[in-house]
C-alpha cells in the first residue's frame, strides 16, 4: 500500500510540476499552430522579428506571426532556457528550426497562477 501511494504521489507531482507554459508553447511552435499560439496572447504584444519591432494588438500579431510561420515552417524546437519559478512571470528561449533557417524565439509571459499571457515575442536568427 505504501509503495502504491508513493508511486501515485510521484506521478502526480511530475504531472503538476513537470510541464509548464513554456513546454506547452514549445510544442505549439513545433507544430506551427498559430491558432493555439494566439490563445496565449495578451491584448497587446511587443513583437520583434529580425530587429523590426513594435507593439501590436493580438489580431495584428496573429497575422504577422502567421506570415512568419507560413514562410518558415517548423522542423524542430528545443527549449534552451526557461524561468518558471515566479508565480507571475515566465520567460523562455526556444530554438526554432525550419528548412529556411534556424531562429531563436524569446517568450515573455505575465499572469497569475495558471493563467499566463504572452506579452513579448522576439524572433532572431540563431547564430549558434
Amino acid at each position: 500500500m505504501k509503495y502504491t501511494f508513493t508511486i501515485l504521489f510521484v506521478a502526480l507531482f511530475k504531472l503538476s510540476f513537470g510541464f509548464d507554459v513554456i513546454d506547452d508553447l514549445s510544442n505549439v511552435l513545433k507544430n506551427g499552430d498559430i491558432k493555439t499560439l494566439s490563445t496565449y496572447f495578451s491584448n497587446t504584444i511587443e513583437l520583434s522579428i529580425m530587429d523590426q519591432d513594435d507593439i501590436y494588438s493580438a489580431n495584428q500579431a496573429n497575422l504577422i506571426l502567421k506570415d512568419f510561420f507560413t514562410k518558415n515552417p517548423p522542423s524542430a524546437t528545443k527549449i534552451i532556457h526557461k524561468v518558471v519559478s515566479n508565480a507571475n512571470y515566465k520567460f523562455g528561449v526556444i530554438v526554432y528550426n525550419s528548412s529556411k533557417g534556424n531562429y531563436r524565439i524569446s517568450l515573455e509571459l505575465k499572469g497569475n497562477g495558471s493563467d499566463f499571457k504572452l506579452t513579448q515575442i522576439r524572433i532572431d536568427e540563431n547564430k549558434n
